[in-house]
């Protein structure tokens, strides 16, 4: 893409974001005047969101921080029928309970990030159930309905994948496009907001917006979305042998999430300074033009940067020297992840295996004893040999803790009460 007269749309193209823009002379004179008013939808299928949605909360930022107003969009409505995007089977119906509980949860990964307010760029947060709930179906067949053809809706990628595969592919998830769409024109008419962003996985739901809205309010609206991020060696961003990266730290806490940063694969330094810290493009530049050995200096800057964003300076500061003494000098730390367990568990001993699932580096001894017979596996820095290894009161630290590692990045604390 070319040279954006907009500071927010050239933000995006310099830090590597932009994959696709409707109308993007006509978007770019919009972001360049006044104040440009856009939304990303979070449908609450978890508790907690992960580093997976990181690109879109990165969008809103940047689009504030740009003199841009923000508008987090919570799906309360739309989870009850699952975003199908690929996916190749229905997702659950939640409960409307299980609805509110995880809407609670996922509010919380956005403070950090964005301002909220009542000021003309201060974000808010809306609830698509507040209209979405009260639709009935006659007015979704009039109102909505008529503005889309089956033709257009079967060539959508996950529609036809599901057809050609003989998958089913429910009338509940056909639905999806058209209220989706229907919430650009809700918050085109409510918030006067012109602009939706998301990942590229959401173009053909944007396009049915955009489209929507221009149809039945002759309203002149946008869509980009950013690219879909995998690593270096083509895995899905914000996944690890551990599972989902959360952003919540009741369920993963700050030490993990810095890990996490700090585990970058070398090819992707330079690319994930830029799409997830604010550090300028001129020292990010300085710094992924390290190599060798250096290139942990970049990883521990992206790590620092990434981790102070979300859980604040403090805790990325307390995370750097957690990893220093536990990788430089083979102490333990009480910022690492720790599990208490009863000190009378150890006193006829525990199952080393059984400790590694309690410190939730294996997901089951079956896999604590692969990780012990391949040589992962140390307790207090010492190598496991024995899979029916015991862990008793002996082994315990002067702290009563025990420092337990799976492989060379992954360590927890067992604390004996």
């Amino acid at each position: 893409m070319g040279q954006f007269k907009s500071v927010f749309l050239q933000t995006l193209e310099d830090r590597g974001f932009t994959k696709q823009i409707t109308h993007s002379d006509a978007l770019d004179a919009y972001c360049a005047n006044g104040t440009p008013i856009g939304y990303i939808g979070f449908d609450a299928t978890a508790d907690s969101l992960h580093v997976g949605h990181l690109m879109q909360i990165m969008m809103l930022r940047h689009l504030q921080r740009c003199g841009g107003k923000p508008i987090v969009l919570m799906g309360g409505g739309t989870t009850k029928i699952g975003d199908p995007t690929d996916k190749e089977k229905s997702r659950p119906l939640l409960t409307n309970e299980q609805i509110a509980d995880n809407i609670a949860g996922i509010r919380k990964a956005f403070e950090p990030f964005l301002k909220f307010g009542d000021g003309p760029t201060d974000a808010v947060i809306v609830n698509n159930a507040d209209w979405l709930d009260k639709l009935s179906y006659i007015e979704v067949l009039r109102d909505i309905g008529v503005h889309f053809t089956i033709n257009t809706m079967v060539k959508q990628e996950t529609v036809a994948r599901r057809l050609e595969n003989e998958q089913p592919y429910t009338f509940l998830e056909f639905n999806y496009l058209l209220l989706q769409s229907y919430d650009f024109l809700e918050l085109f008419r409510r918030q006067n907001c012109r602009l939706q962003l998301g990942g590229s996985d959401q173009w053909g739901n944007i396009l049915g917006g955009v489209d929507l809205v221009h149809k039945a309010d002759s309203g002149d609206v946008f869509g980009l979305t950013a690219h879909l991020i995998t690593t270096a060696s083509g895995g899905k961003m914000g996944k690890t042998a551990d599972g989902a990266v959360w952003l919540n730290p009741d369920r993963k806490s700050p030490y993990e999430y810095w890990q996490f940063w700090r585990n970058t694969e070398d090819a992707d330094v330079g690319r994930f300074l830029r799409l997830f810290t604010d550090l300028p493009i001129q020292e990010i530049e300085t710094l992924e033009a390290l190599d060798g050995a250096e290139i942990n200096a970049a990883k521990i800057a992206l790590a620092n940067a990434a981790t102070s964003l979300m859980h604040g300076k403090d805790a990325a500061t307390e995370a750097e020297r957690a990893a220093s003494a536990v990788f430089g000098s083979g102490q333990t730390d009480e910022a690492m992840p720790t599990t208490e367990i009863p000190r009378a568990e150890l006193v006829n001993g525990m199952l080393a295996a059984a400790a590694f699932q309690a410190a939730n580096l294996s997901k089951s001894n079956g896999e604590a004893r692969r990780l012990i017979k391949q040589g992962a596996a140390r307790v207090n820095d010492k190598l496991l040999n024995d899979q029916n290894a015991q862990i008793t009161e002996s082994d315990l630290n002067e702290d009563g803790t025990l420092k337990l590692s799976a492989g060379k990045k992954r360590h927890a604390l067992i604390r004996a009460v």
